[in-house]
């Protein structure tokens, strides 16, 4: 068994369900600790997270990611267990195995094998790993950036290890993402019989023609780097269950993933405007899971291309779709911030699974990668 494939299946072997990391940052920071790296666990509320740095001098390079992972579904809907890593017909089986614990196998083993060759590198090498991507990411990459931050240390170019390939290793890499805008409305009725409407006031029938108007609206063009804002209804919810009762109110929870060419601002108000113009009577809450980033070209993104170039053969698109990514976090700092990993055709599906093919590649993209920033 190569090095690349016992690590991942090590890593998946541990049933990490956000927030929980399964121990799976013991078993980084044991190997890193071989290597001389200043380990640090970063514990907030009930997240475990894990710094780990070797050098003390810039440019910083920083691997990103995360050791949980969503729940698995019922077990009987897979073919093999997903928490007992299984390769059949050339690919790993189990949960995380595409989001991310190969991405994180083959970044220790590609810092391990770089550090090894050229132990006189200039400049650092650190891992930034959480265990809350999946979950809230309230206690994760965000309060260990705002710590990193007060102790002035900066973040030069980052590599998250999520699955980013679409259908071959390395055809796409994401340099940004769209913003992520939840918003819950309640529109006010009044609760009555149905035999006397006109006593009530059906909250149901009244926003028809204005949830109509949000799902037409055009919200922006996108830009060069976007696709346009899209607006997506989720959930409706009215009633109370009885087949004679006009609900007094109506629940709906909705979502934006918007470019940089509109504002969380301008979404909000927009909005509420359409409601009004409809005569509502509504209450509007907003959730900002996260503002759109896009990183700045640089030193980073030539070197993911030109590494792609030769070791994939392909000229990688630079993407900002899926959906949000802890690079939110990072982009901000100033960071160069890139996402390259596996394919993204099995994340969160039951048979979740990785070509061992690609995951054998993985390492020796992201040692590439560091030869060409420091070396």
């Amino acid at each position: 068994m190569s090095s690349i494939l016992e690590l991942a299946k090590t890593f998946i072997s541990r049933p990490s369900l956000t927030p929980n990391d399964g121990g799976c940052q013991k078993v980084i920071g044991h190997r890193l600790m071989q290597l001389k790296f200043r380990i640090e666990p970063m514990h907030f509320g009930e997240v475990d997270n894990l710094w780990a740095r070797h050098g003390s001098h810039g440019p910083l390079v920083v691997f990103a990611g995360h050791t949980d992972v969503v729940p698995p579904g019922p077990r009987e809907d897979w073919d093999s267990d997903p928490f007992h890593p299984t390769v059949r017909n050339g690919m790993l089986y189990g949960r995380g195995a595409a989001d991310m614990k190969s991405g994180l196998a083959a970044m220790v083993i590609a810092a391990e094998t770089f550090i090894q060759k050229n132990p006189r590198y200039a400049g650092s090498i650190a891992f930034l790993i959480t265990s809350d991507e999946e979950g809230a990411s309230i206690n994760g990459t965000q309060k260990m950036i705002e710590e990193l931050v007060k102790r002035h240390e900066k973040i030069d170019y980052c590599i998250i290890g999520e699955a980013t390939s679409e259908k071959a290793l390395g055809d796409q890499i994401r340099v940004g993402r769209r913003g992520s805008l939840h918003g819950k409305l309640t529109v006010h009725g009044k609760q009555g019989h149905i035999a006397y409407a006109h006593l009530a006031n059906n909250p149901i029938h009244s926003s028809f023609l204005a949830l109509q108007d949000l799902v037409n609206e055009t919200w922006d063009q996108g830009n060069e780097y976007f696709p346009a804002t899209s607006f997506q209804i989720s959930n409706i919810h009215g009633g109370t269950g009885a087949k004679n009762v006009i609900p007094g109110a109506l629940e709906v929870l909705f979502n934006f993933r918007f470019s940089t060419a509109v504002t969380v601002h301008e979404l909000q108000q927009r909005v509420a405007k359409m409601l009004s113009q409809h005569k509502l009577n509504f209450t509007l809450n907003w959730e900002l899971s996260g503002n759109p980033f896009l990183t700045k070209q640089g030193k980073l993104i030539q070197a993911a291309q030109e590494t792609l170039k030769e070791l994939t053969g392909f000229d990688t698109i630079l993407s900002t779709g899926g959906g949000t990514s802890d690079g939110r976090f990072i982009a901000p700092t100033g960071a160069e911030v890139i996402e390259l990993g596996p394919r993204t055709e099995t994340v969160h599906q039951v048979n979740e699974h990785i070509d061992v093919n690609d995951l054998e590649k993985l390492p020796l993209i992201y040692e590439r990668l560091l030869e060409k920033l420091f070396l």
